[in-house]
Order: structure tokens, then sequence, then C-alpha cells
């Protein structure tokens, strides 16, 4: 970015207002507004007014309080650089400006071959550094002064502009410098925007240039449910531990970020594409432990049955995850559902070493964790048939979870089994916590401990 100057020269002291503008190497793109011009003149005839002769009588003023035409501190030495380098410009452009006339500045000298200096009867002048070929094809007004002088001129000076605003808008609006235009495009589409702050500023200056802003915005109906499944396909597909566990946490908070921005038919169409990953996981997890469970399995080479045991494992991690997102989107009863329905995949649980099959029962856990917490709600029959179908295999992995899963929290667990026990009628409270009680009192520590 660039700066836009104003500059009033008044008995040798220079100020400058610094507003932001566009510019690229070839120049740049932007039109000063009317409400900056009626600053400059408002501002211009508040210095211009006379100032009184008369010292204020000495009683009227506290001695603590600063006199209001008392001088301001002297400006800090890179400021005065500013201020320096200000004066040299306008010494040779601004000779013929009153001496009490506010200049407005702007453009970019270095990469500019003319100078069109604007003296309006506002009070004003406006120097704008250009591009002469520019001007010549753009506009008969600029070739034919260009053209009367002989050699072609550096400086360009109009005098007594009726409205130099006009002639500013004309300049950068209506010729329009073009290429000045495409190129500031180009940069903008291609340069990083560091952070959420400037990405914002460079939308709300361009919302209508498509070029820029098809970087933040899409035609397609849900362009972000897409690029999220994607991603989670890729994701359920990789077998690559860390690239995995960096991606399912990427997911997780792109979803809690767009979740209030999503309208209710993308949510529906996204959690209908979650439930079809759910439903692919469960039946290939089925067909792992169905082939896990054939005898003689256990008996076979590590070479034959690891890659068995490593997809299982994947399988039931996918699902752990996509139980995650479900719980976190309160769109988990379903699923409750269709994991308490499971009755073949639990028979099977019990015919698989621990080791293969402990993960299985983190997702149990995960789905009592939730139903205490009240982020999954499913009917009594689904928590009833949940309890009935799970928590016994739950029970026989509970020494397992204990020791080998890092992210496992035995009193989390145990006590939300023990809420999701209490939703359930007192008759089937008591059957299942006298169940619970014939395994503690066999395993002890190595049973949840629901007292």
């Amino acid at each position: 970015m660039a700066e836009f100057k104003v500059s009033r020269v008044d008995q040798g002291h220079t100020k400058i207002r610094n507003v932001p503008i566009a510019v690229t190497p070839e120049g740049f793109w932007c039109c000063p507004s009317p409400v900056m011009f009626q600053k400059v003149i408002k501002a211009q005839n508040l210095q211009n007014k006379p100032r009184s002769s008369s010292p204020p009588p000495k009683t009227s003023v506290p001695k603590k309080q600063n006199s209001v035409n008392e001088r301001k501190p002297a400006p800090t030495s890179s400021r005065s650089r500013v201020v320096s380098d200000d004066k040299k410009h306008l010494s040779s452009d601004t000779a013929s400006i009153s001496p009490s006339m506010v200049s407005i500045e702007f453009g970019e000298p270095g990469t500019s071959d003319l100078k069109v200096i604007l003296s309006g009867k506002q009070g004003f002048s406006v120097k704008m550094s250009v591009h002469k070929n520019v001007l010549i094809e753009n506009s008969s007004f600029f070739a034919n002064k260009l053209s009367l002088q002989e050699p072609p001129p550096s400086c360009l000076q109009l005098s007594d502009c009726e409205d130099v605003e006009v002639y500013v808008e004309t300049i950068s609006e209506l010729i329009g410098f073009q290429k000045c235009i495409e190129s500031c495009l180009e940069y903008l589409e291609a340069v990083p925007w560091i952070g959420e702050e400037e990405e914002e500023k460079v939308v709300s200056s361009v919302l209508r240039v498509t070029p820029v802003l098809k970087r933040v915005t899409s035609e397609t109906p849900y362009p972000p449910n897409d690029t999220l499944s994607h991603i989670m396909e890729l994701v359920l597909k990789s077998n690559e531990e860390r690239g995995r566990r960096e991606m399912k946490s990427l997911v997780l908070r792109l979803l809690r970020e767009n979740n209030s921005s999503l309208s209710n038919g993308s949510s529906d169409i996204f959690n209908r594409t979650i439930y079809k990953s759910c439903q692919s996981c469960l039946d290939s997890l089925l067909i792992l432990f169905e082939s896990a469970a054939e005898p003689g399995f256990i008996d076979k080479s590590l070479h034959t049955k690891g890659p068995v045991m490593k997809q299982i494992a994947l399988e039931a991690d996918n699902l752990l995850w996509l139980l995650d997102i479900l719980a976190d989107r309160q769109a988990a009863d379903e699923f409750a559902v269709l994991w308490a329905s499971q009755k073949e995949l639990a028979t099977l649980h019990s015919k698989l070493p621990t080791v293969s099959r402990h993960l299985v029962s983190c997702i149990t856990s995960r789905f009592f964790v939730g139903i205490g917490r009240g982020e999954i709600l499913p009917s009594k029959d689904t928590r009833q048939l949940l309890l009935q179908t799970w928590l016994q295999p739950l029970i026989n992995d509970y020494y397992w979870l204990q020791h080998s899963c890092r992210s496992f929290d035995r009193k989390v667990v145990e006590e939300r089994i023990g809420r999701t026990i209490l939703t359930l009628p007192l008759e089937d409270q008591q059957s299942i916590l006298l169940a619970w009680l014939g395994n503690f009192l066999k395993a002890g520590d190595n049973c949840p401990n629901l007292q």
C-alpha cells in the first residue's frame, strides 16, 4: 500500500495526512471521495479564520490549562524527514500555488512520467502522478493539451478548475487506468492475505471484483460441505497415523467454526454423508471381525493376521472420530440406534483377543459419555438396548482400556455409565446393576465401579 498525502503550506510548516490507497508497480488505483475534498476544504477554512490579536484575560484560564494557540511539541525526527521530503516535492511542482492553498497529492511519482497539477477555485490543488500514454490514449482533452507542447512536458498544470473533483474522478474512474486496475487485481489475487482482518479489508474493498472474490466465495451450492466431505473421505482411507490425527483435529475445528453459518438443508446433507461413512465403516468392521473370529486365525503368522488387526483398529478409530463429529453437531442419536443394534458384532467381540478388540469398547464408552453429558439423546428403548448389547463387552475390556488407552478417563466413563443407567425405569436399573455387581465382585478394580 502507498500513501495519499494531503499537505498545507503555511509559513514554512507542512502538515501531512496519510490515507491508504492501492498502488501497483504500474501506478495507482484510487479516487479521493467527495467527503475527502469536503474535509480538506473544511480544514482549510478553519485554519484560515482570523485569530484574535488581543491576548485573553489572565484570570479567565487556569494556569494548568494549555492555551488554544499554544504550540504543540516538536515532531519526531522520522516525521521531520517526511515533512522535509514533502517540501522538496512541493517546491518544484507547486511554485505557482498560493502559500495558503491546501495541496492533495496522490499517485506513485517513482513509476509515473507525468505530473498533473489541478488548481481549483475552492482553494486547494491536486497533484497527480500519472502515465502520459494512458491519458493520451483515453482522453482527447489531455491528448490535445500534451500535443501542443514540444517536447511533451513532464508536468501539466490546469489552473482555475471549476471542479477539481470532476477532473480527479475522470482520470481515476472514467479513464480508469485499466492496466493499473488489472495489475492491482493480479497483485491482490496472488499475494497472501495475512489473517482474517486483512482478508475482510480486501473483500470489502473489491466486493464486486469477481477474480479476487473467487478466493473466498464460490458459485457451487455447498462448496464447504463438498470440500470437508472429500477431506473426510481421504482421512478415513489413510493409514498414516500422524497425518490422520492432525487432519481429524482440523476437520473438527472447521466444523465447529462453520456450524452456525450452515443452513438446515446443507447441515442435513452433510450429516447424511457422515452416516454413509458410518455405515461403510461398520460393514467393514463386521467383515474383519468375522475373519478374525475364524478358528485357527489366532495361530496364523503375524504377516497374515497383522494387516487384519491393523484394519480393525483403523475402522474402530474411524467410527470413534465420526461419533465425535456427530456428537459435536448434536446429531448422533441415529448413530446410537445403529450401534445398539450391532448384536452380531457384539457376539463376535468375545471371540477376538482383547488387544485386537478393545478399541471397539472405546466407541461404547464414548456413547455412554455422550448420553451422560446430554449431547446424545436416544430414546429409552435405544438406551436400554445399548446397555444390554455393549455393557458386558466393555466390562470385559475394562482392564485393557485402563492400562493401554491414554485417552481413556476411568472416572468420567464410570460416572456417565451410571447416569445412563439412571435414565431407565427402576426395574431396568435393578437388573443392570445386579449384573454389574456380579462382575465387580469377581474383577474388582478391573471392572467399572458404579457404586
